[in-house]
């Protein structure tokens, strides 16, 4: 009888030993806080078929425990089913909590862009924010059954990219980022905005154009509308439109003019050969000469309706212009302009 109790103690004991270490790894794998960082929440950034191992390597200098987070990774099975994305580790969070954020909350991130005057600037933009790269971005941009198919080509893809702030996973690929992009496109021209532009005369791609020429030529929202309308009439009456912004984007494709800004256009620059040189082709050129925001876009569409053909740089005012009816009043202003230029030693 004593024998049988004896085992029993045995038993017992080794129950309960095995229960306080079950309760010991429970405690330290699923319910023990086990950060170790002061900020209130770290990131992670896991790519797309990333192993355990690389999952790993950024957790462990956040982590007090790695081991223990091994150890219940394992039991839950997140070592075999790694989902990429970016995430989110509290201050504070166990290694259950962090197992359930890096496993189903992926978060997503404000993409945001302007000022890019070329695809290849936009998609090294855009891979310093997305998983991405640069090459695979450029590709997805210039693939021509893509453009073909949306009625976009080399001159006009960079149209299809409004600037403005965007929501994505980190993990997005060049085509999503891409397809997105000709999503919002699309959301922005609706069909009072085709009208506008119908109305006008101008396709959707050579109102961006023309946004971008008035982008360049002023950065003020409230002159945009009174630019656009001074272009607009030239159009219309058959006068080239002579833009200085396009002698400047067709001088910098140029060898002579490659790592160089010019600050003064110049008469040598009129004569440069190029579809984009407004002085010697009339119309619009065959595309963008830089990525106009979408204040421009709007200027054109509800351009100022005026009698204005002329513009030059007010002296006095930096950033606005003087607007003229008549060739000789724009050589007034824009003798006074020049005047300016060379007396600060502007003279190319």
């Amino acid at each position: 009888m004593n024998y049988i109790k004896k085992i029993l103690l045995v038993i017992v004991i080794i129950g309960l030993v095995v229960a306080a270490f079950f309760a010991n790894f429970v405690y330290k794998a699923m319910l023990k806080p086990n950060t170790a960082f002061n900020n209130e929440a770290a990131y992670i950034f896991v790519p797309t078929n990333a192993k355990y191992t690389e999952v790993r390597e950024q957790l462990e200098p956040l982590l007090e425990d790695i081991e223990s987070f091994d150890d219940l990774a394992e039991q839950k099975k997140y070592t075999t089913n790694i989902k990429a994305g970016r995430f989110e580790i509290k201050k504070g969070m166990t290694n259950n909590d962090i197992i359930n954020s890096i496993r189903s909350k992926n978060l997503p991130i404000k993409v945001s862009f302007n000022n890019q005057s070329t695809l290849e600037k936009l998609a090294g933009r855009i891979s310093k924010e997305i998983e991405a790269d640069s090459i695979s971005l450029l590709n997805a941009m210039t693939d021509k059954a893509f453009l073909e198919e949306n009625k976009f080509n080399e001159a006009t893809a960079l149209g299809m990219y409004l600037p403005n702030s965007y929501e994505f996973f980190w993990n997005s690929s060049a085509e999503t980022f891409r397809n997105r992009m000709l999503k919002e496109y699309k959301r922005f021209w609706t069909d009072a905005r085709i009208k506008k532009a119908h109305d006008i005369g101008l396709s959707q791609n050579q109102v961006i154009a023309l946004a971008s020429i008035v982008y360049e030529e002023s950065k003020q929202a409230s002159e945009q509308p009174r630019i656009a309308g001074v272009y607009i009439n030239r159009l219309r009456v058959g006068i080239p439109l002579q833009a200085d912004p396009t002698l400047k984007f067709a001088a910098y494709k140029l060898p002579k003019y490659k790592n160089t800004v010019i600050k003064r256009v110049l008469n040598v620059h009129k004569e440069i050969e190029s579809p984009y040189n407004t002085y010697k082709n009339r119309g619009l050129p065959p595309g963008l000469i830089a990525m106009p925001d979408i204040s421009a876009i709007k200027a054109v569409l509800n351009y100022e309706k005026h009698k204005y053909l002329y513009f030059a740089a007010d002296a006095k005012r930096f950033g606005f212009h003087k607007f003229a009816k008549t060739l000789a009043q724009h050589n007034v202003n824009a003798r006074e302009y020049q005047r300016y230029l060379s007396s600060q030693g502007i003279n190319k």
